[in-house]
């Protein structure tokens, strides 16, 4: 049997401090916030601190962040980059610059697969407003706009080099986020806390009583029971799933993680994967291409990567672990592929 969690703070991954106090019995009190931000609900939990300002800096630095990086938001950095596609440079801040030129880094990583230029792919299929299923004519047309390398970046400045291309962040904006609030809360002297983006969890320094953070991994076939559940002190867990966003159409399901090259839903064979590591703009680029790239390339990049483990869960529900990914589970309620 898995287990039911008792607070759902997002879709993918869910922290269980209620649930899985029975098994790390603490007493530290914090202090939180919560709120609905970036197309979803987020909270900020403080261990052993008092001062409530703290998490007004931690929300406004998200909400300062979510106006310059949001593709809908007018006036933002993407929006105008947006607006100026084939046209212009456009000035962009530190902020957007860091973004960019991280987002460039692993489309080259993923060999093309991850692509922050896929807008005009994910307003073609529209799957956030209810779905629509493209001709092969609408297909050709929308993919002839998409590519990274097009994106051009340079000293505060970009530009989208043809007419019709598109920047959509929502596959490392939130990451990125959440670990610039991190750096502000370390400045202001906290020491422990967890930072819960919605699809995002950024912990730092474990709870206040000496013991980790118990995060449960959301059930991509069970929506309110979990698989998993790690044990993370420094570390960001996040997960990317088929489930998340998707339509049916005739009889046939559509998600919204979009094959770039293609111009299909990622049909590799995963419904989820989970990405542990130390940057929370890393565990969200990297869960994305993985969906993406499927269970042997993916793995592949993981075992490359340093302070990086990862969890596939396969459509069939049997899961493959990276090789130190176990070193972070507390209990599975999974099957391991033999």
């Amino acid at each position: 049997m898995k287990k039911n969690i008792s607070i759902i703070l997002s879709v993918c991954i869910v922290i269980c401090f209620a649930g899985c106090d029975r098994a790390y019995k603490h007493t530290t009190e914090y202090i939180s916030r919560n709120s609905f931000m970036l197309d979803t609900l987020i909270e900020i939990r403080l261990y052993d601190w008092e001062e409530e300002y703290t998490l007004t800096l931690a929300m406004e630095e998200i909400s300062r962040l979510e106006r310059m990086l949001s593709a809908t938001y007018e006036g933002s950095d993407i929006y105008c980059l947006n607006q100026e596609d084939g046209k212009s440079w456009v000035t962009i801040s530190k902020e957007c610059e860091e973004v960019l030129a991280l987002a460039k880094e692993y489309w080259t990583k993923s060999d093309g697969n991850f692509d922050i230029t896929i807008g005009p792919l994910i307003n073609l299929w529209n799957i956030r407003n209810g779905g629509h299923y493209p001709s092969e004519k609408e297909l050709s047309e929308t993919l002839a706009k998409i590519s990274t390398d097009r994106l051009l970046i340079k000293e505060r400045k970009a530009f989208l080099s043809e007419p019709g291309m598109e920047v959509e962040l929502g596959a490392i904006a939130k990451g990125y986020i959440a670990d610039q609030v991190k750096i502000i809360l370390l400045k202001e002297g906290v020491k422990h806390g967890i930072i819960d983006l919605g699809r995002n969890i950024l912990a730092f320094g474990g709870k206040s009583d000496n013991e980790p953070f118990i995060i449960g991994v959301q059930d991509p076939f069970k929506p309110g029971e979990v698989i998993a559940e790690l044990a993370i002190e420094n570390n960001s867990v996040v997960t990317a799933g088929a489930y998340e966003r998707y339509f049916i159409h005739e009889g046939v399901r559509y998600h919204h993680i979009l094959n770039p090259f293609t111009g299909f839903p990622a049909d590799t064979g995963l419904e989820s994967v989970t990405v542990i590591s130390d940057y929370s703009a890393d565990g969200d680029s990297l869960s994305t291409i993985c969906m993406l790239l499927g269970e042997k390339k993916g793995l592949s990049l993981i075992e490359s990567l340093s302070g990086v483990e990862a969890l596939f869960v396969r459509s069939d529900g049997i899961c493959v672990e990276s090789s130190g990914f176990s070193d972070y589970v507390v209990k599975r309620y999974y099957t391991l592929a033999e």
